[in-house]
């Protein structure tokens, strides 16, 4: 394991820590690391935010985007306190980092209260088996959308 490694998990420990402290949200954080510098960084803020999308490793991905004014975090790495939620791991996949080091386990945070076990599960069933009605509606309106979508010049691609 690299000293920097070691470095960075240790700021996304020392976050989280500080996090419970202040009780700004849960006990987790996050940093996003390019090129040996830290680009951008987050703590969960869901409770003093009223926003369940403020996982620590959201708010370090928006930081980051906005610190390298760009939507992609390619050649960056995350260090986050816990492994993943789903939110998170999907915002991740959709920022394109080159890598993940995360500290305590899905099962860590279960045992701490975060469980995600029913996400996972729902995950895993058909839209019609899952818990939460979802009804699709005006797909035809909607699908002109993405048809222009595909012919606009001047789109930029992500």
């Amino acid at each position: 394991m690299e000293k920097n490694n070691i470095k960075f998990m240790n700021e996304a420990i020392r976050m989280a820590e500080d996090n419970v402290s202040s009780i700004n949200g849960g006990p987790f954080g996050a940093i996003v690391v390019k090129n040996g510098k830290i680009v951008g960084s987050g703590v969960n803020m869901v409770t003093s935010s009223n926003d369940p999308t403020a996982h620590a490793e959201i708010v370090a991905i928006r930081n980051a985007c906005k610190t390298l004014n760009t939507h992609e975090l390619d050649d960056c790495e995350i260090y986050t306190s816990c492994e993943p939620c789903p939110m998170c791991l999907g915002a991740i996949y959709w920022a394109r980092p080159k890598k993940i080091y995360y500290a305590c386990t899905k099962d860590d945070a279960a045992d701490a209260g975060f469980d995600d076990s029913h996400i996972y599960d729902e995950m895993a069933l058909s839209i019609k088996n899952r818990e939460i009605p979802a009804v699709q509606l005006m797909r035809e309106k909607a699908l002109k959308v993405f048809n222009d979508w595909k012919i606009n010049i001047n789109k930029v691609e992500y």
